[in-house]
């Protein structure tokens, strides 16, 4: 059986980071707005696969459940998940190096405002669109 507190509980904490967002948005602190930005992506897709009755894998990256599950849908909402999908895979990719760094890369300046800006943007519809959808 499967906590449905969950999706509530996974969307008032994306609401938070939103606002978190903002504030290392105004800091200028371009690596962290793109690091909270996929937390906020995968928090809202997984409360989407809970509001639809899938366990959602304990991962970062959850577009292949959302690919393997995609009937589950409105067929109106499979052109914005194909866009989610996209948006997931891209901030996962971006996870760890964002936060960590590496060896040849420091991400205060590897990162610029136009990745934050990006980032930003896909946190923000990701969340506007999951909050909808699962507010029924």
């Amino acid at each position: 059986m499967q906590n449905k507190g969950l999706v509530k509980d996974y969307l008032q904490r994306s609401a938070a980071r939103i606002k978190a967002l903002q504030t290392l948005y105004d800091e200028k602190s371009w690596s962290d707005v793109v690091r909270e930005s996929q937390e906020i992506v995968e928090l809202c897709l997984k409360a989407l696969l809970r509001h639809n009755n899938v366990l959602p894998p304990r991962v970062h990256d959850v577009s292949p459940a959302l690919e393997e599950n995609l009937e589950l849908f409105p067929k109106k909402t499979h052109k914005d998940i194909a866009k989610l999908i996209k948006y997931s895979r891209t901030l996962r990719r971006d996870r760890e190096l964002a936060y960590y760094g590496s060896d040849d890369l420091t991400p205060s300046e590897f990162y610029k405002k136009e990745d934050a800006i990006s980032a930003k943007k896909m946190a923000n519809e990701t969340f506007d669109l999951v909050f909808a959808w699962c507010k029924n």
